[in-house]
């Protein structure tokens, strides 16, 4: 085989239509443009994002421009690291309003969720609503225990 017997292999290359080659062509007179408009102009169609008068879609989008979107029904969590929760005595009990007495919570209304950067040495009985891997891990190798609240 030499490079003058190489072909493109069966349907791979496809003739372009010849517009406006008249009408026995098929796409002759208007070139499948239709009649006027802004479409049958040549070099239009106006930029992108036209909408021809209606309001553009991404100025209706519900949030204020560069502020990206926030879902309404997010659950936004107060996040406490074990370093925080090595403070407490041993045996001692954490709910939620231990840790807003503490002043450990951003927003004391909403659910609280433990993260595991840090260690813990004391045993302590950890209930919040939501744990990691590595902090219940730490929690439970400290000889302490999680209760989940739904």
């Amino acid at each position: 085989m030499k490079l003058h017997d190489l072909m493109p292999n069966e349907g791979a290359k496809k003739e372009p239509k010849r517009k406006g080659h008249g009408i026995s062509a098929g796409q002759g007179k208007t070139s499948g443009r239709g009649t006027k408009g802004l479409g049958a102009r040549a070099g239009s169609g106006g930029h992108l994002y036209r909408q021809g008068g209606n309001l553009p879609f991404f100025r209706r989008l519900p949030f204020m421009r560069g502020e990206g979107f926030t879902p309404p029904a997010r659950v936004e969590f107060n996040e406490v690291n074990l370093d925080q929760l090595a403070a407490f005595e041993k045996g001692s009990v954490i709910t939620p309003e231990v840790l807003a007495q503490a002043k450990l919570l951003h927003k004391p209304g909403n659910p609280v969720a433990v993260l595991g950067r840090g260690d813990l040495k004391v045993a302590l009985t950890v209930q919040v609503h939501r744990v990691t891997k590595s902090a219940k891990a730490k929690i439970e190798a400290a000889g302490g225990k999680i209760e989940l609240i739904a």
